[in-house]
């Protein structure tokens, strides 16, 4: 199946591109923006740091493009290219010459609280967040909650994968109650056996497609990957094309639609799937009554 058609979000393409005032914070790997494929001119770094690539075969430059691709990749490319038309905030959060831990890119708490607050003091409406957590410590976890506090405060959804280490249980970031975490699933919808899964992410998570996305590599070409990495941009370029549909809605509201769709929750470590469209009707219905 399409992973665009297994999440509903056919439909919502349809409605619209993206606007350039709907601000994403990407924070992730540096994006290749040269590639002929990315809507580069909707693309901007946040703060002093460079948010192009140095090293575009290093695995930071590739998880960022790939990514980015998802999100802002041109319309009838072979890639998702959910929104396009909004903008795009790179925050660069683990070095060119890192590794990857588990499968996905790690930072320390105190530099990814660093990089939220930073993307929410440019202007970002909402974060993409795709990194695990290396040297997690108490004072360090505290810091890294106070930003997501800050997140919420200022009705900035962050939208966090929630790993590829196949395991049971929660982290600073997946538990917070103003996150989404993204939980990946293959193309019928079953999670796949690296994503993370628990009770915080099956109560207030989504699942999105994660096995078999095809997306930008830094070499002007494609590439397919899965996880929850993949999986994340799913979820926050729906919620981009919504406030895009409906710039009055709250964050409350917006987040409210998205999580629940027309689906009750159940009380499960999997998390439900995202239906873009189902949310969409929702937020439609609800300013259609104001």
């Amino acid at each position: 199946m399409d992973p665009l058609e297994l999440v509903k979000l056919k439909e919502l393409k349809a409605l619209s591109s993206g606007r350039p005032e709907i601000i994403i914070g990407l924070i992730d790997g540096p994006v290749a923006t040269h590639h002929p494929d990315l809507a580069n001119e909707n693309i901007r770094a946040a703060s002093a740091f460079r948010g192009t690539c140095t090293q575009a075969n290093s695995i930071a430059c590739f998880h960022g493009t790939f990514v980015a691709g998802i999100l802002f990749a041109k319309r009838n490319t072979a890639a998702p290219s959910i929104c396009p038309n909004c903008t795009l905030l790179v925050r660069p959060i683990f070095a060119e010459s890192g590794a990857v831990n588990g499968g996905m890119p790690s930072t320390t708490p105190q530099e990814l609280a660093t990089a939220i607050i930073e993307c929410i003091d440019a202007g970002a409406r909402l974060i993409n967040l795709s990194a695990s957590l290396a040297q997690p410590s108490p004072n360090g976890e505290r810091t890294l909650e106070n930003a997501l506090g800050y997140a919420a405060m200022r009705g900035v959804i962050v939208v966090a994968a929630a790993g590829n280490q196949g395991t049971l249980g929660s982290t600073a970031i997946t538990r917070h109650p103003w996150v989404i975490p993204v939980a990946a699933c293959d193309l019928m919808g079953k999670p796949i056996n690296d994503s993370n899964l628990g009770s915080s992410i099956g109560k207030q998570g989504l699942s999105a497609p994660g096995e078999g996305i095809t997306s930008l590599s830094t070499d002007g070409k494609t590439l397919t990957q899965g996880g929850t990495s993949v999986a994340t941009p799913f979820v926050t370029g729906t919620i981009a094309l919504l406030w895009s549909l409906f710039p009055s809605a709250t964050a409350g509201e917006i987040k409210m639609a998205i999580a629940h769709g027309n689906s009750p929750r159940r009380n499960s470590v999997v998390p439900p799937l995202m239906d873009a469209w189902a949310a969409y009707q929702t937020v439609a219905r609800n300013h259609a009554q104001q």
